[in-house]
């Protein structure tokens, strides 16, 4: 045939695109191949083309493409005609690839041809697989992350299968990092990695959810006993020492378990039936616990408290009360912590121990957090506004705030809204958030302290921080736990602990403030021993902001040399 004049320029882009084509007659023939299909499928023209379609095509799925060639070549309007699909093709080495297929049919003057537009898409699903990895799987241990546990939780339930829950929690992993340093924790978290899988049977699913969390699927178990025999396997294999390096490390463990749908006929349940009895063996220590009947009351009462929660975010029953930090030598208000307060309508005004530790893992938890942040910076400036001596304003953190990722962005615009410098304000984190090493959660804290804004880190030496936490976060206080403050005068240990904070915060450049002051006694025994700031009753309890702001006025008047105030 003598090519046209606009044969030959269509004849050129078809030889030079990137995409392979591929034509076939109504016997499955391939009548024309271009340059890219030579390259993607291995072949010269010559071997292509007088063959049939399936030398491109798997085995497996030859009937299926012969059959729609069929019936289009019959006359049946293709469905495919015009669609991108996502196939498998052969490569001349046997080897399977995906691709992605537009198919065009029309009528020619030998009869139907088809047409294929094709596509190596094997980097693009290499790809998505190192994506959904990266989503689904823990990148540290290599077992499913808490992503994935709870997808195939929820396919579980869904589906109506009768479920197997365990929870675990490593007793002494926070020690191990420490005093050995987290390259040696995360090796031992690899080991265990290995270890726990190995204790249960094939189709346990074992996920870690967080630092040193993790969970263990067990599909088609229905009966506690089942559930009971594999938190037994997992206790035993904790028998046996880590071999990390040069160290033998022994772990505790404690263990939680549940079953659906007994114990919750949702995801959300069957976790806090689940984290119930992990509370009540963490209880008995190196133990493990099956959630019992008779724990459910606790876990409704729990459920009940999550709804009243909801609703007061919605009406706006929380409220801040201050409590003054006070100057030891000069009785002068240096700053105030920011404490919340639940305006329960039938209940009363209730203090943090009655919802504190529901409301941190609460879905308000980010809500209540930003609001306090706000209100406290608002307070703030307005008894600037009213001519009060500059103070700084102390907020708690809830780690909602922290794991959002905004929290740096957050802080600033807050006080940018509310006209406060930056050392107006001071973050109080608890060991749990600064224990925390990971980038994500130091780089936002970072930010805010060059920028200006303080850090506070409270209840200091009561859980497991140590030297290497205040190392890394950009601390600028330490608060001593009440506890210390309230036996120092009659245990040695508790003012050693307390002389000891004292001197190495001096030495490293950290302000301290000494909470639970109640008497005068404690109070000079703390300013003896080089303590300048204090906090407690003996200044005054938290009080809602009149009343704080009629403190303000009264201490205004001291003179230099008066005592430190008492309310």
């Amino acid at each position: 045939m003598t090519p046209t004049a606009d044969a030959s320029p269509l004849a050129g882009f078809a030889e030079n695109i990137e995409f392979a084509l591929v034509v076939i007659d109504a016997s499955r023939n391939i009548s024309f191949v271009n340059k890219s299909a030579e390259r993607m499928f291995g072949y010269d023209k010559a071997e292509l083309v007088g063959k049939t379609l399936d030398l491109i095509i798997p085995a497996r799925l030859r009937g299926a493409h012969n059959a729609g060639i069929a019936r289009v070549a019959a006359g049946t309007p293709s469905k495919l005609s015009g669609k991108t699909v996502e196939v498998s093709a052969l490569r001349r080495d046997g080897s399977e690839f995906p691709i992605e297929l537009s198919l065009s049919v029309w009528q020619g003057p030998i009869g139907v041809s088809m047409g294929g537009i094709i596509r190596d898409i094997s980097e693009r699903r290499q790809r998505d697989m190192r994506l959904y990895r990266l989503a689904h799987q823990d990148t540290l241990t290599g077992l499913p992350n808490r992503l994935q546990f709870d997808m195939q939780l929820e396919d579980a339930l869904e589906r109506g299968e009768a479920t197997g829950l365990l929870l675990v929690d490593l007793d002494g992993f926070k020690k191990v990092n420490d005093t050995l340093g987290h390259a040696t924790g995360d090796t031992l978290l690899q080991a265990l990695a290995v270890r726990l899988p190995a204790a249960l049977d094939a189709n346990a699913m074992v996920a870690r959810l967080g630092s040193d969390e993790f969970a263990v699927l067990l599909r088609g178990i229905d009966k506690p006993a089942a559930v009971a025999a594999a938190a037994n396997s997992l206790l035993h294999s904790f028998e046996q020492p880590f071999e990390i390096g040069d160290h033998l490390l022994k772990l505790g463990v404690s263990i939680g378990g549940a079953v659906a749908p007994r114990d919750g006929g949702d995801s959300e349940e069957l976790m806090a039936s689940a984290d119930l009895a992990l509370y009540r063996a963490r209880q008995q220590g190196g133990s493990y616990r099956i959630f019992e009947p008779g724990m459910r009351n606790a876990v409704a009462v729990r459920r009940a408290l999550q709804d009243e929660l909801l609703r007061a975010i919605k009406a706006k029953e929380f409220v801040l009360h201050y409590q003054p930090q006070v100057c030891l030598e000069s009785g002068r208000v240096l700053g105030a912590e920011a404490l919340l307060r639940w305006k329960h309508p039938s209940r009363g005004l209730l203090a943090p121990a009655d919802f504190l530790a529901v409301l941190e893992t609460h879905s308000g938890a980010l809500t209540v957090g930003n609001w306090i942040l706000d209100e406290a910076c608002r307070q703030s400036a307005a008894w600037r506004a009213q001519g009060f001596a500059p103070i700084t304003m102390a907020v708690n953190l809830f780690a909602a705030q922290v794991n959002a990722g905004t929290l740096a962005e957050t802080v600033t615009l807050t006080l940018s809204r509310h006209g406060l410098p930056a050392n107006a304000l001071e973050l109080e984190v608890t060991e749990t958030i600064a224990l925390d090493y990971e980038e994500r959660t130091l780089a936002p804290f970072r930010k805010l302290a060059k920028a200006g804004v303080g850090l506070a880190f409270d209840d200091f030496g009561t859980g497991h921080a140590a030297l290497s936490t205040i190392k890394r976060f950009p601390l600028t206080v330490l608060k001593v736990d009440r506890s210390f403050v309230r036996d120092m005068l009659r245990d040695p240990q508790d003012a050693a602990i307390v002389r000891a904070v004292l001197g190495m915060a001096s030495d490293m450049g950290l302000s301290v403030v000494a909470e639970g002051i109640e008497t005068r006694a404690q109070e000079a025994a703390l300013y003896a021993m080089g303590c300048r700031i204090g906090q407690g009753y003996l200044y005054s309890k938290a009080l809602p902001a009149a009343d704080f702001e009629n403190l303000l006025k009264r201490a205004e008047h001291l003179s230099d040399d008066a005592p430190a105030i008492r309310v």
